[in-house]
């Protein structure tokens, strides 16, 4: 192989193939060493210049399904939080959970009257002595970014609120704060803002190391969209009925049945969600 292969990024931008980026992205799956190796083989004699990166992830994603469907569903991480879509309330509902799962109590879809108008705030969390405001962007295209005009448009409407919660009772001593979740990313304009002004900002890997991929793999709540043994057809029936996670179809598993899942499949449904699941 020549020394430089160009790859095209989502973004259009080119860039150097990178192997260690494969290796990591491989090892966070939680694929097996030997695997990663065979995997690395394969896409480093196929590659060509002006290769994207979406060929690339198809190509080890492909690989990684037929060797180990769960270390593929983890793979497919950031695919899954795309495929939540189309109305972005899946989305909300996941993010909702996630903060559940890490102590605060949660409210999702809730009208809320501000000091000039009402709002229709995706999800309400709170926690110990803070009340956070969280809106939701979801984007079904990874090329699609949060630029500044998001966090400047939630910051205002987290001023209007703010103002209303400040005059509750038992909100004194209350920290106020707004939020954006996206499963995308932010532009470096949109980052600076939101620390300007105090809004808690979290993307697919922003703040580094608390990004939604970090947080989802340590807590276990990956979308039911990341198994590989459902069609899309079933992701969405069952996404219909407000399940989100893994973990919910793990919890409730006669929901296979009524969305017409075939019997035959059941049991590699319900394996490949209790091991993404971490449940043992």
């Amino acid at each position: 192989m020549k020394d430089s292969i160009n790859i095209v990024k989502y973004s259009g931008d080119v860039v150097a193939f990178d192997v260690d980026k494969l290796i990591n992205s491989l090892r966070r799956a939680q694929a097996s060493e030997a695997l990663i190796q065979q995997i690395v083989e394969q896409v480093e004699s196929q590659l060509y210049d002006g290769i994207t990166t979406k060929q690339i992830y198809k190509m080890a994603f492909r690989m990684l399904k037929g060797k180990s469907r769960v270390s593929a569903s983890k793979y497919k991480l950031k695919k899954a939080l795309m495929e939540l879509g189309p109305s972005g309330f899946p989305f909300e509902k996941l993010v909702g959970k996630l903060l559940a799962h890490e102590g605060f109590s949660t409210q999702v879809g809730v009208i809320v009257q501000g000091n000039c108008v009402q709002h229709e705030i995706d999800v309400i969390a709170q926690k110990d002595n803070t009340h956070y405001m969280i809106e939701c962007k979801y984007h079904s295209d990874q090329g699609r970014f949060c630029n500044v005009k998001i966090p400047l448009y939630i910051h205002s409407r987290f001023l209007d609120v703010e103002k209303q919660w400040e005059r509750q009772k038992g909100h004194e001593d209350k920290l106020h704060k707004g939020g954006v979740y996206t499963n995308t990313r932010f532009t470096s304009d949109a980052v600076q803002y939101g620390k300007c002004v105090g809004l808690l900002l979290t993307s697919w890997d922003y703040p580094m190391g608390e990004g939604l991929k970090d947080r989802i793999d340590k807590s276990g709540l990956h979308p039911l969209t990341a198994l590989t043994t459902l069609t899309k057809a079933e992701k969405t029936k069952l996404l219909d009925t407000g399940i989100v996670l893994c973990k919910e179809l793990h919890e409730t598993p006669k929901i296979l049945e009524q969305v017409g899942v075939p019997k035959s499949r059941h049991k590699k449904v319900l394996e490949d969600s209790r091991e993404l699941c971490g449940i043992h």
